[in-house]
């Protein structure tokens, strides 16, 4: 986890249920993705490149 994401802009995907706490959380930077446990915060967050996480997205959006 790189420092100062806690500075981010964090989302949740439309797709979480009403209570909210049982998903991932994502903030996009400049330079990576960072993707959390919306459940525990206080956690590191998982890091990736850009071009890494489209590759994801992509292959996700095949499924």
């Amino acid at each position: 986890m790189s420092s100062g994401t806690t500075e981010l802009a964090w989302f949740k995907s439309s797709y979480s249920g009403s209570e909210g706490d049982s998903c991932v959380e994502v903030a996009i930077a400049e330079q990576a993705i960072h993707v959390r446990d919306s459940k525990d915060v206080t956690r590191p967050a998982f890091t990736v490149g850009r071009e890494r996480w489209a590759s994801f997205v992509t292959f996700a959006s095949k499924r």
